[in-house]
């Protein structure tokens, strides 16, 4: 803006509303690209209930969920969104999805019993339902003791306030860039100023080539560049999957170091599956995941599917939920129980048509199974399915598909070790059994538990929340980024431990109860050998993230609200967050993937160097302009550009290739090195040097050919020669400006379309300046020979010649090091 006013207090109108119309221009970028990023959020939210049954004043009604007041009773059935937190009065074989509260991936039964003590955590009260969680099986009526900012919802919401956000690492780098520019300028500036005069220069020539050198020596355009190029990068993650709030925030994941992630829905995939089956003495594998019914029990050649058909038949029919084109209506491990019969080939619903329920016994903690009754063929067949332990000492014999059978104790003891072998291996298991009896036997208005004797056992099944098959990629990327990845998750110990095995987490494992042990200081000496949290609640996910940042690290965290705002780089989930968690995030992922993030790590990279490509092409340009006019007086040459050129050059270099850089794709190796620290700063001494060598590159190219030129023709075909030098230089810089350490001429040489035309188009641009009568007249410049023009390509290919050179003695000498 400074450069803008002072080019139009001299005159130079032309400037000032170039430098103007791209300071606008940057501004409309950034306002639209966060305008979309809001519109999408906004379209993201889904409300599963917008509506309650509420019991008021003795009359039943639907009631907009907002409008609930504490002493409302509100009605719930299976599917419903809880609106408000609230108490039981009455259940009915209850069970809740809390994973968006507490992470907890099983869903939670609820009583309407008293609790012995105020003291018990969260996750423990049973008696207690909470607005955002959702109603996976049963009904039930709740008292409304709390709404809105008074939930615990609401509380999360209300420690976001204790969070401030700062500024990005870029923000604070480019603003010291900035400065220091600013300063350079400035000095740069002066010196020439009073050199010129003293040496007699005519004052307002002096005075106009310093304003041109202002313009030029602060790369006005890197607002701009660096507003284009988050808003690319921007839409590419939205093509993948993740929508960014924040433009400034995109460049934030390229410097992450450690990404702390809930297990439930963001690695795993938030459908409970079947992995294996134990049955007839022996342990089936299942393939497959989640509701999809792709997939099958692997037998070996003395099975065969028939064999699982009485196992298969119990988990059926002893199951309240549906499945209706891959969506669970109920609760999702009963969900898992149907597809798993199904891919032994049975169509549980034609099972339970064939054979109707007649009574049940509904699933209770103080028993810890379910049982149901069904009339087959003039007999009751009696289904229970519940917890190992119990079921086990219930059962009196074992279905050993028509195979020697065992003694009592004998198979007792084998299904209590494969039962702990499946629960070491992270699964819940579930066991089944059976019983037939005569239909004079039963009474169904009787006391249906006196059956629960003399069951025959058929078998377990173990269970799990898979984790998504890309995300062992993912993680195995971020480590070889020098990434860590900390799985945090409301689960037990041995469960979070197997899932962190299987998926490639190293560290160990701490608890939620380890960690409340452990004061801040103690937490952050031991922050960076911990792979696994387990049982962590909302609170203790904060202090993670504090003792991360602690010891420097760039956090980006997935979980609930606090903790992302606390992060460096919140994400929240599209479709399984809450509104709240997405209103404090960054980052939403309208995938719920872990892969996403890492994806969009690899862009905040990608889009780092980019806009250090266009700092190392802009700043080069600007000192080797600086220089040449700087130094051709002391050798006794005319300065080689009037300041119409020096701002022609500025224009031409801070626009379309500038913006075109900032479109380049990851080059080769972007995920292969590890992050950048949090306060590196963009012009490095070593990154100085560089640039420094190539403005000298180019003063000594475009000052030996203003002596050649001055000595072989005439004056003005010299200074054309000259600056015509200077820009093909810029041409052949920006080839540099793509690759700092490996070739340019790698496998993305020809990908950056926009590129290659930009630079096209500035030489078509450049000669019309030197062959077009109008441009002639504007520039000051001449007609060049076909072997002038020649020779001003050969000696400008000189910066990317002996760069290619240097780079590749470079790697020769790392080779001999290495080996």
């Amino acid at each position: 803006m400074g450069a803008a006013v002072l080019a139009g207090v001299i005159g130079d109108i032309k400037d000032a509303l170039v430098i103007l119309f791209v300071v606008i221009i940057n501004a409309l970028l950034g306002f639209y690209q966060e305008f979309r990023a809001e519109k999408s959020l906004a379209a993201l939210k889904k409300i599963l209930s917008l509506e309650a049954e509420v019991r008021r004043e003795g009359k039943t009604r639907l009631l907009p969920a907002e409008q609930l007041v504490v002493g409302d009773i509100v009605l719930l059935n299976a599917g419903d969104r809880i609106p408000a937190d609230g108490r039981l009065l009455v259940a009915f074989n209850l069970e809740v999805d809390e994973s968006s509260l507490t992470g907890e991936s099983h869903t939670v039964g609820k009583f309407p019993d008293a609790l012995g003590s105020m003291q018990i955590p969260l996750a423990e009260r049973v008696n207690m339902l909470y607005m955002g969680t959702s109603v996976t099986r049963g009904r039930a009526e709740m008292l409304v003791t709390a709404t809105g900012m008074a939930t615990e919802m609401g509380k999360l919401s209300g420690v976001l306030a204790e969070a401030e956000e700062g500024p990005t690492p870029l923000q604070v780098q480019l603003d010291s860039l900035g400065k220091r520019l600013a300063l350079i300028a400035c000095v740069v500036v002066v010196i020439m100023l009073v050199a010129g005069l003293l040496r007699g220069e005519p004052w307002l020539t002096m005075v106009m080539t310093a304003v041109a050198l202002a313009v030029a020596a602060i790369p006005e355009g890197l607002p701009a560049v660096v507003t284009v190029t988050l808003a690319l990068g921007l839409h590419r993650l939205a093509k993948h999957k993740a929508i960014v709030k924040k433009l400034a925030a995109v460049e934030t994941l390229g410097c992450t170091t450690v990404i702390c992630t809930d297990k439930t829905g963001t690695l795993t995939v938030n459908q409970m599956t079947a992995r294996a089956l134990y049955a007839c003495a022996h342990l089936f594998e299942v393939e497959g995941q989640g509701y999809s019914t792709r997939g099958r029990i692997v037998l070996d050649d003395s099975f065969k599917l028939s064999d699982l058909d009485a196992v298969l038949r119990c988990f059926s029919l002893c199951n309240d939920t549906h499945l209706r084109s891959g969506k669970v209506v109920g609760d999702p491990m009963e969900a898992a129980l149907l597809v798993l019969a199904t891919k032994g080939n049975l169509d549980p619903q034609n099972l339970r048509e064939s054979m109707p329920r007649i009574a049940e016994i509904p699933f209770d903690a103080a028993h810890k199974y379910m049982a149901t009754f069904h009339l087959v063929e003039g007999r009751v067949q009696v289904f229970v399915k519940g917890a190992p332990d119990v079921l086990i000492e219930l059962c009196t014999g074992w279905r050993d598909c028509e195979r020697e059978a065992l003694p009592e104790a004998d198979w007792k003891a084998v299904f209590t070790a494969h039962n702990e072998l499946l629960a070491k291996k992270g699964l819940r298991v579930l066991a089944g059994a059976s019983r037939s009896l005569s239909v004079k036997e039963f009474d169904p208005a009787g006391d249906l538990f006196v059956y629960m004797e003399g069951l025959c056992f058929e078998g377990l099944v173990g269970l799990m929340d898979p984790p998504r098959p890309e995300v062992r990629d993912a993680i195995g990327l971020c480590h070889e980024a020098g990434i860590a990845v900390k799985m945090i998750t409301g689960d037990q110990k041995v469960t979070a431990a197997a899932i962190a095995a299987e998926l490639g987490i190293s560290g160990d494992v701490l608890t939620g109860s380890e960690l409340e042990a452990l004061d801040d200081e103690q937490l952050a000496e031991r922050i960076d050998a911990l792979g696994v949290f387990a049982r962590a609640t909302p609170q203790q996910k904060v202090r993670i993230v504090r003792a991360l940042k602690s010891r420097e690290h760039v956090v980006a965290m997935t979980g609930d609200a606090p903790a992302l705002k606390h992060a460096d780089i919140g994400v929240a989930m599209g479709v399984n967050g809450t509104d709240v968690t997405r209103e404090a995030a960054t980052m939403v992922l309208t995938d719920d993937n872990f892969a996403t993030i890492v994806r969009a790590v690899r862009e905040g990279r990608t889009i780092y160097d980019n806009i250090v490509k266009f700092v190392r092409f802009q700043l080069s340009t600007n000192i080797g302009a600086l220089l040449a006019v700087f130094t051709a007086p002391f050798l006794g040459l005319p300065l080689p550009f009037s300041p119409i050129q020096l701002l022609w050059v500025n224009i031409i270099m801070d626009g379309p290739p500038a913006m075109a850089l900032g479109a380049d794709p990851s080059q080769p190796g972007v995920m292969d090195v590890p992050p950048r620290a949090r306060d590196e700063r963009i012009l490095s001494l070593r990154r100085i040097g560089n640039l420094t060598v190539y403005g000298i590159t180019m003063v000594a190219g475009t000052l030996g050919i203003l002596f050649w030129g001055m000595q072989h023709r005439s004056e003005q075909q010299a200074l054309t020669l000259a600056f015509t030098t200077f820009v093909l230089f810029q041409v052949f810089n920006a080839f540099n400006a793509r690759a700092e350490t490996g070739t340019t001429f790698n496998r993305t040489f020809f990908h950056n379309r926009s590129l290659w035309l930009a630079l096209i188009g500035v030489v078509v641009l450049q000669i019309l300046v030197v062959h077009w009568p109008l441009m002639q007249q504007l520039f000051g410049t001449t007609a060049l020979s076909g072997i002038d023009w020649i020779l001003a390509v050969l000696v400008a290919s000189s910066v990317l010649i002996l760069e290619e050179m240097r780079k590749a003695v470079q790697r020769a000498w790392q080779r001999i090091f290495r080996s």
